[in-house]
């Protein structure tokens, strides 16, 4: 007794994830979650330790978790591959700019911080103004043209 073998249908091929993209997502993912964890960290302490303001390091931890939503869902998008992810992966780089400016401007252990967060928000829009990441994510050019 033979068994019919029933053909599966084939799933349309899809080009895998650029590299470009995957690198910029996983930047992007790097600020959200950093802004995560300090935003833990700023409530940890403004609710069980002793800070100057405790209403004011509450406020600032909880700002900081709501911020950490704008990179990590914009990784997800470009993990997915969803064009409107990229509008919010290149504002958090550009937010993040000022604050490495003003990071550097310290005259404090923050400079090393202020170099690392101006290295990875460069890179991150370098990657994500990148055509092949622009193609990957299927965004047009001016007109409806696919950009080149």
């Amino acid at each position: 007794m033979s068994r019919e073998q029933n053909p599966t249908p084939e799933a349309p091929t899809e080009e895998p994830r650029p590299g470009r993209l995957t690198a910029a997502a996983a930047l992007t993912a790097l600020e959200g979650l950093a802004l995560a964890v300090g935003g833990v960290y700023l409530l940890v302490l403004g609710l069980m330790g002793d800070p100057d303001d405790r209403q004011q390091a509450v406020t600032g931890g909880l700002t900081l978790m709501v911020l950490a939503l704008l990179p990590l869902l914009a990784t997800r998008g470009l993990l997915g591959r969803r064009s409107w992810s990229r509008g919010p992966a290149v504002v958090t780089q550009i937010m993040a700019l000022p604050v490495a400016y003003n990071l550097l401007q310290a005259d404090s252990v923050a400079i090393p911080a202020g170099i690392a967060l101006a290295v990875v928000a460069v890179a991150a829009l370098v990657l994500l103004v990148n055509p092949a990441t622009t193609r990957a994510l299927g965004i047009q050019g001016p007109g409806g043209v696919p950009e080149k």
